[in-house]
């Protein structure tokens, strides 16, 4: 069965809280919020909003920027995100990328190993205290709050296949010189080996572009000159899912059949359009 989540961040209070009870109705599964420090909302104050108008889906961020928040605030933030939503609560967390994230609280970002080295100990201190190792208070509602790892880190995946819940993949690579975009991992063989990384633990592919149209050959061919990685993987890697509902569908169908991936993450233009998939399919 596939299931969606939603990414989006708050613009204003009714608009925010419209799209938590949207993405509800329409069935995704997951709402999730980013965490960019200085160029975006705060994720667990926006969470617990949604949560006070919503009643099942699940809510995390996407993901905590490890390298500078602390592990104890995480888990402070977590647990109470799971109280408030009473147990939908989801730990997203990620080695960060973006130089500015570092700048905004004072600090150089490190070198990859370092960012790695460092969320594995937030990660695990963090799920530590969740399950009762120093947070005397709140206590989680779930038993066990679910850890979403995101990254494409080779040592990250390896570590998320055996510790994460589920394992969030965007086919994003090493970052640019603007600190911001990245190489797109996107080939077959690249989704393949990441896929091979992450074990038999659930794969969340971040769906780059998410469009509804009669002529998906053009706009493969358009995005893939924009993303500048050949049309023929593009069609085939998880991270663009463009066609007719029933093309977008079939697509679907294949990327269970390769790569096991049912779960897939969309921003907030793809509402609409993911609403009807699941309504109709």
């Amino acid at each position: 069965m596939v299931t969606f989540a939603l990414q989006a961040l708050p613009d204003t209070a009714a608009g925010w809280l419209d799209t938590a009870r949207r993405a509800e109705e329409a069935g995704f599964e997951s709402l999730y919020v980013a965490d960019h420090p200085g160029s975006c909302a705060a994720p667990f104050v926006a969470l617990a909003a949604a949560a006070a108008v919503t009643s099942r889906i699940r809510l995390g961020s996407y993901v905590t920027n490890a390298g500078v928040r602390e592990p104890m605030l995480i888990a402070v933030d977590v647990a109470t995100l799971d109280v408030v939503s009473d147990g939908r609560a989801v730990l997203g967390l990620g080695a960060g990328h973006t130089p500015a994230e570092w700048a905004a609280v004072g600090r150089v970002r490190p070198a990859v190993r370092e960012r790695i080295d460092h969320c594995i100990a937030v990660a695990e201190a963090a799920t530590r205290m969740l399950a009762g190792a120093g947070l005397e208070r709140p206590r989680p509602v779930q038993e066990k709050v679910p850890l979403l790892i995101g990254g494409g880190n080779t040592r990250l995946l390896r570590w998320a296949a055996e510790h994460a819940d589920l394992i969030g993949l965007s086919g994003l690579g090493r970052t640019l010189d603007d600190g911001h975009t990245h190489e797109a991992r996107w080939r077959r063989d690249q989704v393949d080996a990441q896929i091979e990384l992450c074990g038999d633990k659930p794969v969340e592919a971040l769906v780059q572009r998410f469009e509804v149209t009669d002529d998906a050959g053009a706009a493969y061919a358009a995005y893939a000159k924009e993303a500048e990685v050949g049309e023929d993987d593009l069609i085939a890697c998880p991270y663009a899912l463009i066609g007719t509902l029933d093309e977008i569908a079939a697509k679907l169908r294949d990327l269970e059949t390769r790569w096991g991936i049912t779960r897939f993450a969309v921003r907030r233009p793809a509402v609409d359009g993911v609403a009807e998939l699941l309504r109709s399919h």
